[in-house]
């Protein structure tokens, strides 16, 4: 039996979530932490998603402070459970992602892991996507291999859906490697307008979108988009889909509500995930959802219509909180790096075969 602790930071860029996991015969979660992003670290990092000037100093910067937070968030944790350095392997941190541009051959998630070893005097394992991108992969999405490791003793044909920032399916069935891709924008821009519109920064319940009607010209013209209409593997974030992508799309059409572009938004996200699941695995019994995305319980009824002969239902009905399922799987990342086990898997990402993956900075 050993500890591992996992450090999560999405798109969302809303917060760093903890987890503390037990890796034995099975993988429980032991505890959680969770520390709000301040709003000027935020900024600087939405703004470091963008080419702008200084951006070396402004990224080694901006990451110093994302560490200074995740360790205080580590150390508190530590003291909660009454635990020491010690009594824990290894963190696995993913770092932030500021770009992710595999078609070029780079993904940039910042989070300097030495730093993160030093504050905490544990082990720290990181960047855990440039070995798959290496190898001809797309580095994204990495949890599918975890969704498998969790699910995979359940029979029948299951998807696991995280909608963070963005979305992504895990496809599990039985007798056959877990397969997997991006679906495209979950919250981003469901979160970039409310905030421009409202200053809020998130749509609670989706009670906005569904105060709203969907725009069908709208709607139209967002899934023309080239990236819908790729088959996976394929992996995509705030280069491509972003708040200027959608206000280009608004200035070519008529005015609409706000509350009715919302509602398309939600739409768009709820179309795109159930269009690439059928396309990929028509079908499918269960919808397990995860992530920020299983709380809004619009979007949960739209995918639940649109899916009628599948069961819908966050990842809790399995005793696992959709909250923390993404910091839970970079914790079992990193056990995988230690002890030499491939994580990437090629039918999701695209790479040329099996790789351990990430940098391993002692303590």
């Amino acid at each position: 039996m050993a500890l591992y602790i996992g450090v999560m930071s999405g798109t969302s860029l809303d917060g760093l979530d903890i987890a503390l996991i037990e890796h034995a015969v099975a993988i429980k979660l032991i505890a959680t932490h969770y520390i709000p992003m301040p709003e000027s670290l935020r900024a600087e990092l939405l703004g470091l998603c963008a080419s702008g000037p200084d951006e070396i100093a402004r990224s080694a910067i901006a990451q110093q402070n994302w560490v200074k937070l995740a360790a205080q968030g580590i150390n508190t944790l530590l003291a909660d459970q009454q635990l020491k350095p010690d009594d824990v392997r290894a963190i696995g941190s993913h770092g932030q992602t500021i770009r992710h541009e595999p078609a070029r051959g780079f993904t940039v998630q910042i989070g300097n892991p030495a730093l993160l070893s030093e504050l905490t005097g544990i082990t720290v394992v990181s960047d855990f996507r440039s070995r798959d991108v290496a190898a001809g992969g797309q580095g994204a999405p990495l949890v599918p291999a975890f969704h498998e490791a969790l699910f995979e003793e359940r029979s029948g044909n299951r998807a696991v859906l995280n909608v963070g920032g963005f979305s992504n399916l895990s496809l599990i069935e039985t007798g056959k490697p877990v397969s997997g891709f991006d679906c495209g924008p979950g919250n981003v821009l469901l979160d970039a307008w409310i905030h421009q519109q409202r200053g809020e920064t998130f749509d609670r319940d989706g009670l906005w979108a569904a105060s709203g009607n969907v725009e069908p010209v709208l709607l139209k013209a967002l899934l023309s988009d080239p990236f819908f209409l790729t088959k996976g593997p394929k992996s995509t974030g705030r280069e491509v889909f972003n708040l200027q992508w959608l206000t280009q799309h608004l200035a070519r059409l008529p005015a609409f509500a706000a509350q009715d572009v919302q509602a398309t938004l939600l739409e768009l996200t709820a179309l795109t995930i159930v269009e690439s699941l059928q396309a990929a695995q028509a079908d499918t019994q269960e919808l397990l959802v995860c992530g920020g995305g299983a709380h809004n319980a619009t979007l949960m009824a739209r995918l639940a219509s649109l899916l009628p002969n599948a069961k819908v239902s966050s990842t809790a009905a399995y005793g696992v909180d959709p909250d923390w399922v993404e910091a839970m799987a970079f914790a079992w990342l990193a056990h995988c790096c230690l002890e030499n086990i491939p994580a990437n898997r090629p039918s999701v990402t695209g790479a040329r075969g099996l790789r351990v993956l990430g940098a391993i900075y002692p303590a």
